[in-house]
């Protein structure tokens, strides 16, 4: 249970940041015992893949904070945090020790199947929200939401792997907070078809 809330906790965190787990994992697998990487993502923790990740979550923080660039780097991101995802939930051995289930460890694709998904969610209820938050706070909001952003992925990512059982609390936080976005977008794209209505 510990592994599905940690492989879904990561790839949460992917959803809003790819880098950010993806650094937080390799660090952990490199400098302690909190994470042991299987044989095959042992790659994640060498020094080189983790300065090539240190050096794409600088230029992510950067760009994710200017309007109108974040919105093009969301639709590159679209493929790279999904990935993400996919990798973090199985690098940490979560596919294979779901609920100790043998059927998931000979089917290990399932595990970045979940990882993907879950990512891919997140993104995309980000990606759709970044653009009302541009247009109604005149890309102020840009900088703030993108730094709650990335403060949320890097908590998220330290309680998945250090107190997986509050991986339940955040997501159900992202939820809540997702639907009230959702709901916000929608209300802002009526209000803006009222508008043009009323002008023509």
């Amino acid at each position: 249970m510990f592994a599905t809330l940690t492989g879904l906790g990561l790839s949460t965190a992917a959803g809003l940041n790819a880098y950010i787990p993806l650094m937080v994992v390799g660090v952990l697998a490199n400098v302690t015992d909190a994470i042991k990487l299987p044989e095959e993502y042992a790659w994640l923790s060498n020094g080189w893949v983790l300065g090539i990740i240190g050096v794409l979550l600088l230029a992510e923080f950067v760009l994710d904070k200017v309007p109108v660039v974040d919105h093009v780097n969301d639709i590159i991101q679209t493929a790279v945090r999904p990935a993400a995802g996919g990798v973090v939930f199985s690098a940490t051995s979560a596919a294979s020790q779901l609920d100790n289930s043998t059927w998931m460890a000979e089917h290990p694709a399932v595990g970045w199947m979940l990882g993907i998904v879950t990512a891919l969610i997140v993104h995309l209820v980000k990606s759709g929200t970044r653009p009302v938050v541009n247009a109604t706070t005149a890309g102020v909001g840009a900088p703030v939401v993108s730094t709650v952003e990335d403060a949320g992925s890097l908590s998220l990512s330290l309680v998945a792997v250090f107190l997986p059982v509050l991986v339940l609390v955040f997501l159900a936080g992202m939820i809540a907070i997702g639907w009230v976005a959702v709901r916000r977008m929608r209300r802002f794209k009526q209000s803006r078809a009222l508008a043009r209505a009323a002008r023509t």
